[in-house]
């Protein structure tokens, strides 16, 4: 698999995304920087990485949605290909139009830097195939703009196209809103296209794919996307 992170001014999570997607393929990714117009030939995943893209000057993720690599990646995903936006990626994706809602502040305007646990809410999807439906798990969340948000009419489509990919819920797998720290609506945590080939969530699994890194619960939905080109 020919992955591509997109590295932007401000980002800082790129290098715990080459070692999850290192350790599920075997392969590095490549790194790119988002003054490029045009992909590698032969990429099959791009990804849009955590930090603070151009220091959140303006909404999280604006400006980085206009940046020169981004027409290139929009094409990318007409064209079908794979998509993962994990935190300021996926404000980034929305602010692009590539997935809908937005990333607003947290209830309570307060950054968040903890653990929380995630209930997959499909396993159809190339990015959770490796999970069963309802399985829970832990991912490091970090983030001061994480509370999605989205219409009556996107949300329901979402429930019901099968699109809402993970909830926040409590470690016994309840989705309180005890365990709904930022205020997501509909305790979401991440959601998939239309076509099921771009995902975009709140929570860093690329922190959890090592025991060295205190466990490996984030490393199935790496193992996933692998799969896809594994048997492609």
């Amino acid at each position: 698999m020919n992955a591509v992170i997109i590295l932007f001014p401000g980002t800082n999570r790129e290098r715990d995304m080459a070692i999850a997607l290192e350790k599920a393929t075997g392969k590095k990714p490549q790194i790119l920087f988002h003054r490029e117009t045009a992909l590698p030939a032969g990429t099959d995943l791009v990804v849009l990485p955590g930090g603070f893209s151009h220091g959140d000057y303006l909404r999280c993720g604006a400006m980085a949605a206009r940046s020169p690599i981004m027409p290139a990646i929009a094409e990318f995903a007409a064209k079908g290909g794979h998509i993962l936006g994990v935190c300021n990626g996926f404000q980034i994706l929305t602010e692009a139009g590539l997935l809908p809602g937005a990333l607003l502040r947290n209830a309570g305007l307060r950054f968040l830097s903890m653990d929380c646990h995630l209930r997959v809410e499909t396993a159809d999807s190339p990015f959770t195939s490796r999970w069963q439906k309802a399985e829970t798990y832990r991912a490091p969340m970090a983030h001061g703009d994480g509370n999605f948000f989205c219409d009556a009419e996107t949300l329901a489509r979402l429930q019901g196209e099968d699109r809402v990919a993970f909830r926040y819920v409590t470690a016994a797998g309840e989705a309180t809103p005890e365990a709904n720290r930022n205020g997501a609506i509909d305790n979401i945590a991440g959601i998939l296209s239309e076509n099921r080939r771009i995902l975009g969530m709140m929570p860093h699994p690329e922190d959890l794919v090592d025991p060295l890194m205190g466990g490996t619960d984030g490393l199935p939905l790496f193992e996933s996307i692998a799969g896809v080109f594994a048997t492609a």
